[in-house]
């Protein structure tokens, strides 16, 4: 289920918003956030609230605790983060009391931790940021923006600077030369940090000024930002309150997604084909959500794939999960030296094998395939992984065939399966 969080800037933090709230207060490892956080729902959804500069606006800008607050939201189980900010328009056609959608930004800050990486002892870690605000996000927030009928821009970028000061009329129009569209003073150092602990994250703004580059334009003031605020809160909060039903998980009939092959590959076999659920987009993204949000926090370091379809499940969730991912497969596939179990088919027999150095005794293996028959290959992955002293986590499959009593061989385990078929 997806958990929101929600954190307001300039007055953006109404807590009036939430049913049943209640006050959270989170230790990170960063230090304390900027308030307490606020957990409540939105039409049945769970939502936690946090005021970017506390809820007396107390703490500058520099001086947030951006890592605090993104951990702690991460900390109290949100999976997706809107933002609310307040900026000033570098273009013409953004006018006050509009609505900007981002979709980049620009860093022009000098002193903000923006970054949870501080050394690289295990590893390098390099965060992608070509696409930094979650598209599916700011399409909801575009479609309800639309529906409300807010004046509403699809994308914008935002170059986000220091502060607390305002910028020089040099600044302002260097900035509408090097293609930002608003400025502000917070968003660059939250989505940055979001998208390093795989949070989705979305930021709407409200243009309440044009900064200082307007000719014939008063410039941009505190008193004037609260002004234009004032006037369009109710706007935010009604935009708030319709897209966040719009992020619940919709739950998807998976097994309808699987297509029934009759008498392949031999006479009486009823084959699942699971090539179908693969192609549908949103199936497929259904499982890797729903199976990430189960495993997330089981410490598990290590996805194994069975091959051949387990590979495709289980090296996107992998990926998905931030972890590594090991191959078992048949018999002469693999390169280098290899461990192998043997296992019986219903007519003869078969092998099962694995890097004798792909896993490591201080392992927790999460062990993936599509298909759960008769077990005996699942079987043979749990020998090959137990040889290595490890533990195994789960095993887990999208379908499980429920007459076939696979889940007998693999008494002592853990095993999770999606979809069940029995005498169909």
């Amino acid at each position: 289920m997806t958990k929101v969080g929600i954190i307001g800037g300039s007055g953006l933090d109404n807590p009036d918003i939430l049913e049943d709230k209640v006050e959270i207060d989170i230790e990170t490892p960063y230090g304390k956030p900027s308030d307490k956080l606020i957990e409540g729902k939105i039409k049945g959804i769970e939502v936690v609230l946090l005021a970017r500069h506390g809820r007396k606006h107390s703490i500058p800008p520099t001086q947030v605790n951006y890592r605090a607050n993104i951990y702690a939201l991460k900390k109290a189980g949100c999976n997706a983060i809107i933002a609310t900010t307040a900026v000033g328009s570098l273009r013409e056609e953004i006018g006050r009391g509009h609505f900007v959608v981002l979709d980049q930004f620009i860093d022009f800050t000098r002193h903000r931790k923006t970054s949870f990486f501080e050394n690289f002892d295990d590893e390098p870690k390099h965060t992608a940021m070509a696409e930094p605000f979650d598209k599916e996000l700011r399409e909801k927030l575009i479609e309800s923006a639309k529906e409300l009928k807010l004046i509403v821009h699809e994308k914008g970028t935002v170059i986000t600077i220091e502060g607390p000061r305002f910028s020089t009329k040099a600044e302002s129009n260097m900035f509408r030369t090097w293609g930002a569209d608003v400025v502000n003073m917070s968003i660059a150092p939250e989505v940055i940090l979001a998208n390093e602990l795989g949070i989705k994250y979305a930021a709407v703004a409200m243009s309440t000024d044009y900064d200082c580059w307007k000719e014939n334009e008063e410039s941009v003031s505190w008193e004037m930002i609260l002004k234009i605020f004032g006037e369009n809160s109710d706007k935010m909060k009604r935009l708030l309150i319709n897209v966040i039903p719009k992020l619940a998980n919709k739950k998807i009939d998976l097994k309808s997604k699987i297509r029934t092959i009759p008498h392949f590959p031999k006479p009486g076999i009823m084959f699942r084909d699971i090539t179908t659920l693969l192609k549908d987009k949103e199936a497929f993204n259904y499982i890797l959500d729903h199976l990430y949000e189960r495993y997330k926090d089981k410490k598990i370091n290590v996805v194994a794939g069975i091959e051949s379809r387990g590979f495709i499940l289980g090296g996107a969730l992998a990926h998905k999960l931030g972890i590594g991912f090991v191959p078992l497969r048949k018999p002469g596939k693999l390169p280098w030296f290899v461990d192998s179990v043997e296992y019986a088919l219903e007519y003869g027999t078969d092998k099962l094998e694995m890097h004798i150095d792909a896993i490591k005794p201080e392992d927790n293996v999460l062990i993936v395939d599509d298909l759960l028959a008769t077990g005996g290959t699942a079987r043979a992955a749990a020998e090959l992984i137990k040889r290595r002293s490890a533990s195994i986590a789960e095993f887990v499959f999208i379908i499980e065939l429920s007459d076939l009593k696979g889940r007998e061989k693999l008494k002592g385990f853990d095993v999770y399966s999606m979809v069940f078929f029995e005498g169909e």
